[in-house]
């Protein structure tokens, strides 16, 4: 597949993916066309904060890279999740970076003007708990002042800031772009207002991407802090009610509006934090498309797209990216994949039918108790069938 190495916004394309399996391939800015009156589009206005930190392990004078990649507190930049690397740079890849020095809860690690403390070693050499002394102010300065973007070895010129932050960013709180965002403009949502479909936004605090070990990679993402402005959980509730659909920009909005899911469909406005992962066989209840990036098969990413999706399909996307020349990772190409009916009534049926279950032996314990005759227990559950799907 093909890396996108450079940030380049105006020559990107689009996959769309019809719940069907047809496909198209426009230029993304044609995503402005895509979407009827009531929809909803729901971003993710998280600014990307500069999380690469270079320095000295005080100990050792050995150098060190540490990258922020979780909230201890959020929106507390005073601690953190962090990931250490030895010596060297973006330049090497990741999975080639050597380990840091031995590493002591205490241990000073010298960044530019931060000194930071480790507080704790966690269960992986590479992870830990970094405390970096200061009021937020004094922080948040300190690190717009000596930290970098994260970044990786297939984009080989030094970021800047403002190439990681999308046309909405706001609030400093993700690690690494939200970069599904890079597809939003503002000639995009000034159509979407014209055509009446609706445009919302929150805060998720998007994590890094890769560690550069296998096992740790494996438990990505992290649990991510997330919050929802009480208006944008109103333009949920009210799509739903109308029947509309809801599309989601990048998985980091999937994650956020599924955690704060409610049962009826709608979300819980306030703070929250997206654990584990969503994968196949995960029940959505709010989202019925999403707009990502070229992802492949056992990344975190492409994982979540498996509760959009079947594997029949996601195949014949990598198919459409390899035939068209799509290009991957935060500065490539797009999909917009739209959720497979079939894999809804599957998951739908499934849930309902374990509703039934519990209900059917809740009834079986009241008939043991009560003396119901098994037959009569058999016309409840017939009742409660007919009862759950409007029969």
């Amino acid at each position: 597949m093909i890396a996108a190495d450079r940030p380049d916004r105006r020559a990107a394309r689009l996959l769309v993916l019809e719940a069907d399996g047809t496909t198209r391939d426009l230029p993304r800015a044609e995503i402005k066309t895509l979407f009827g009156p009531g929809d909803l589009v729901v971003a993710n206005d998280a600014a990307t904060l500069p999380a690469s930190l270079h320095g000295t392990h005080v100990p050792s004078d050995e150098a060190i890279e540490i990258r922020l990649a979780g909230w201890q507190s959020f929106p507390d930049p005073t601690r953190f999740l962090a990931i250490a690397f030895g010596a060297g740079d973006h330049g090497t890849r990741t999975e080639d970076r050597p380990p840091p020095p031995p590493l002591s809860p205490g241990d000073r690690l010298r960044l530019g003007p931060l000194n930071a403390v480790v507080e704790r070693l966690l269960d992986h050499p590479r992870l830990l708990e970094l405390r970096l002394p200061g009021n937020r102010a004094a922080v948040l300065a300190a690190l717009a002042q000596h930290g970098r973007p994260i970044q990786y070895a297939h984009v080989r010129e030094p970021l800047a800031l403002w190439d990681v932050w999308t046309n909405i960013a706001a609030e400093p709180a993700a690690f690494e772009a939200p970069s599904a965002g890079f597809a939003l403009d503002w000639r995009t949502l000034q159509v979407w207002r014209r055509r009446d479909v609706g445009f919302a936004t929150l805060t998720h605090a998007a994590g890094v991407s890769s560690t550069g070990d296998p096992a740790l990679d494996s438990r990505l993402p992290f649990d991510e802090p997330y919050r929802i402005p009480e208006r944008t959980a109103a333009q949920v509730v009210r799509a739903k009610l109308r029947g509309s659909r809801i599309i989601a920009i990048g998985t980091s909005v999937v994650r956020a509006l599924e955690a704060a899911a409610n049962s009826d469909g709608g979300v819980r406005a306030g703070k929250g934090i997206a654990t584990g992962r969503i994968a196949r066989g995960t029940r959505l209840r709010v989202v019925d498309a999403i707009l990502t990036g070229v992802h492949q098969p056992g990344e975190s990413h492409f994982e979540l797209l498996r509760a959009f999706a079947d594997d029949a399909l996601l195949a014949k996307a990598s198919t459409a990216f390899a035939a068209y020349r799509y290009r991957a990772h935060e500065f490539g190409d797009s999909m917009l994949l739209n959720r497979q009916p079939l894999l809804l009534s599957r998951e739908r049926n499934r849930a309902e039918g374990l509703e039934t279950k519990a209900l059917l032996e809740v009834c079986h314990d009241v008939g043991r108790i009560g003396g119901i005759s098994c037959s009569a227990r058999k016309e409840v559950g017939a009742m409660l069938q007919r009862t759950k799907f409007g029969i």
